[in-house]
């Protein structure tokens, strides 16, 4: 579905609007009260092939598996994203949970930061193994990892986003 130019240009001026309502220049914002974000949590259809792709394709560090409190039997584990942030996994067997899906309150992507050098590395490994993957600008790879959630790989860095502060 495309929205049509009027449609655009009404959504363009309430989000100005909004812009306006609430984004404070960065002078006159107050501080965080987060420190960041301790771990993103996704849910993996299979363990080892969500290790394998993480670990063993985009070399992302498995760091911690361990069953998981919430739920007998499941597997929670953990990688190393960098600066001390970790993305997150749980298998849950026996839900019967069915495959990923865009919803309202859902993931959009996963967006990871990795060095400029290693961003053109990575989109060598996964052309050598043959993941379909969106070149957007000369800094981000979106595709999806085994259970489809969209990823990305940016090669801009922590706090800025195609050459603009966001933090």
């Amino acid at each position: 579905m495309t929205l049509n130019e009027a449609t655009v240009t009404q959504l363009s001026e309430a989000r100005e609007g909004i812009r306006q309502r609430h984004l404070k220049p960065s002078g006159e914002r107050p501080p965080t009260p987060g420190r960041g974000i301790h771990h993103t949590a996704l849910i993996s259809s299979d363990v080892e092939r969500t290790i394998e792709f993480y670990q063993g394709l985009l070399g992302f560090p498995l760091t911690e598996l361990f069953e998981n409190r919430d739920y007998p039997g499941s597997s929670h584990f953990f990688f190393d994203v960098g600066n001390g942030n970790a993305v997150a996994f749980f298998d849950l067997p026996g839900l019967d949970l069915g495959p990923y899906a865009e919803v309202l309150g859902g993931l959009h992507h996963l967006a990871l930061s990795v060095y400029p050098e290693r961003w053109a590395e990575l989109k060598d490994k996964l052309t050598e193994a043959g993941v379909d993957y969106q070149l957007e600008s000369d800094s981000s790879i979106y595709f999806a990892d085994p259970d489809g959630v969209r990823v990305e790989l940016i090669s801009d860095p922590l706090g800025e986003m195609y050459g603009e502060k966001i933090g």
